[in-house]
């Protein structure tokens, strides 16, 4: 793992190298870039692909005190993370789960040069569905947090049906990524103290301000969503594709949140269709 330092604090990241056009890949709370292990196999031969560990609870190195830890900060270390690594207008950025991206590319449309938006928060949908808004209730209590992780470093109960990681994925997630994951939360109260701290200064609001920011959004957009996701409804997906100037729409099957982990090949092959299009 390379390691940059910016504003928040020093920030790990795989880079796969070569010359082929930058993919910025980014993932969602409680979660690392392992998350797009198998896209980064099938795209790192023809694409650069640069992947972060953002602060979103999971990190392993700890941040300069005072950090913004809010949403919109991390729409803006994104940023800055592109900026450090000087990416020009090819570079092609990748979400998956959190509303960062939308955020960053309606705050600075120039840093954004082409975006994948894929099974994200959007709209109303903020803190999402069934896990996003546990995850949230649980910050807003005393040692909620702590419990939380605790019950989900148990196999078992990280698999009952409708919560957690098990609501995400079309197929359960492997443990020994969830293992990697929860690692940190559960071994480190400054881990949790960041993951608190960004939950508390959510705005029900933003994302849908980021929204209207997207209407203006006049670079090439693509939006993937699986048609089985129980978090994040289809009809965003839908709903953002229409609303980007330039926004294209993939529907993937046997497919929920967690896109990265359901169907690497088709979010690899919409991925790469996309890139050679624009």
């Amino acid at each position: 793992m390379a390691r940059i330092e910016l504003t928040a604090g020093p920030i790990e990241y795989e880079d796969t190298g070569g010359t082929g056009t930058p993919l910025v890949l980014l993932h969602g709370l409680v979660q690392d870039g392992s998350v797009w292990r198998h896209v980064v196999d099938e795209l790192g031969g023809e694409f650069r692909c640069l992947v972060p560990t953002l602060p979103y609870g999971s990190h392993r190195v700890p941040l300069r005190p005072g950090a913004e830890l809010t949403p919109r900060g991390m729409a803006r270390l994104i940023g800055e993370f592109a900026d450090a690594l000087e990416l020009g207008d090819d570079a092609v950025f990748v979400e998956n789960d959190a509303g960062r991206l939308q955020q960053l590319a309606a705050e600075r449309p120039d840093r954004v040069g082409r975006m994948v938006i894929a099974g994200c928060e959007a709209f109303d949908n903020y803190p999402p569905r069934a896990g996003g808004k546990m995850m949230d209730a649980a910050a807003r209590v005393p040692g909620g947090i702590a419990l939380l992780i605790r019950i989900l470093s148990v196999r078992a109960l990280r698999r009952v049906p409708g919560t957690g990681y098990a609501v995400m994925a079309h197929r359960p997630v492997p443990h020994d990524l969830t293992d990697r994951w929860l690692k940190p939360l559960r071994t480190d109260p400054a881990a949790r103290g960041v993951l608190v701290r960004y939950l508390r200064s959510v705005h029900r609001s933003e994302m849908m301000e980021a929204a209207e920011g997207l209407r203006t959004y006049d670079r090439p957009a693509l939006v993937v969503w699986g048609r089985q996701d129980k978090m994040m409804p289809p009809a965003h997906g839908r709903r953002l594709a229409e609303l980007l100037p330039k926004g294209r729409l993939v529907e993937l099957d046997d497919c929920r949140t967690l896109i990265p982990l359901d169907r690497p090949d088709g979010l690899a092959a919409a991925i790469r269709e996309f890139v050679a299009a624009t």
